[in-house]
């Protein structure tokens, strides 16, 4: 490194060391970010003073190109924004090269969905050593969560009987369920006739828990249930159950997307059962449906099979 341009990263990292009182390992993570500016204005011949937007930007496009992830080159940016920002209130540079430069964005994880053998084996696990009412509840719980692809909040909110008050409730006859989602709206998603039974089931169970609460699921102290509980509730259960990995209710609602995707292929069709308001919210199930058909080709074509 030049004299002049380790002398202004000697003294910035003094700065956020010690003015800052920043952690060692973020001054060392620093460091880091630094180094590799250096690295890219010596191999461009520029002087860190000297550095412009163009060559920011040409960097980052070179970090990505090389497989550095948007996340990693969004924390390299940061560091040297704060560098940057630094020397110009010290009247060293009159911009800051990186200040309108962002990461290029990381591609959006596919959501986390059983197959349909693992959901199928949660969805039938029956624990004959459980508490009756409390396995009539959770099998009930799992039958709307995977059956409807209802949220935990919504699951959480359905009252026993419909009334004004109630944020959400079952029709049993009809086969319904009437839940308030995000952003306060309203939905009605079809029960199937494994949540409808299991339902009967948990009600013939309910009033022996239920006290005086409306709730649809209470504990054992009949009170309604919450979010944190079902959670706790469906990564035993689908541990007993011995999926391969823990499950949580969100996991559920993808599994049935998935499902009735690839089932169906109708995306709008899912849209509405999701109750998303945006149809790009529920395209990302199409990737992880072609991920099932690419799964299947390498499983099963005799081209997926070529020695290379």
């Amino acid at each position: 490194m030049e004299s002049g341009d380790q002398a202004l990263v000697e003294k910035y990292l003094e700065h956020v060391r010690v003015e800052k009182r920043l952690a060692q390992r973020t001054v060392e993570l620093y460091a880091l970010d630094l180094e590799k500016l250096r690295q890219c204005a010596a191999a461009a011949g520029i002087p860190l003073l000297k550095v412009q937007n163009a060559n920011i930007r040409r960097w980052v496009a070179q970090m990505h190109g090389a497989g550095r992830s948007g996340r990693g080159i969004a924390l390299i940016l940061s560091g040297w924004r704060g560098f940057y920002a630094w020397l110009g209130r010290n009247g060293q540079v009159t911009s800051n090269p990186v200040q309108d430069v962002r990461a290029p964005r990381s591609p959006r994880p596919l959501p986390k969905a059983l197959g349909v053998d693992d959901a199928m084996q949660l969805a039938d696990h029956q624990d004959g050593e459980a508490d009756p009412v409390l396995e009539a509840r959770d099998v009930a719980m799992i039958e709307l969560l995977y059956g409807c692809g209802l949220r935990v909040g919504e699951l959480v909110g359905l009252d026993a009987v419909a009334s004004n008050a109630a944020r959400g409730w079952i029709d049993l006859e009809a086969g319904e369920a009437h839940v308030l989602g995000k952003g306060s709206k309203r939905r009605t998603v079809p029960v199937g006739r494994k949540a409808v039974e299991a339902l009967q089931r948990w009600m013939d169970f309910r009033g022996q828990v239920a006290a005086d609460d409306p709730a649809l699921f209470v504990g054992q102290r009949g009170k309604r249930l919450s979010s944190q509980s079902i959670w706790l509730r469906l990564k035993q259960r689908s541990l007993r159950a011995g999926l391969p990995v823990p499950v949580h209710p969100h996991m559920l609602r993808h599994s049935f997307a998935s499902h009735v995707l690839q089932s169906s292929g109708d995306l709008r069709a899912v849209q509405e059962l999701l109750g998303h308001a945006n149809i790009a919210t529920t395209q990302v199930y199409t990737r992880l449906d072609f991920q099932h058909l690419a799964n299947a080709y390498d499983a099963a074509h005799p081209r997926a099979h070529r020695k290379r």
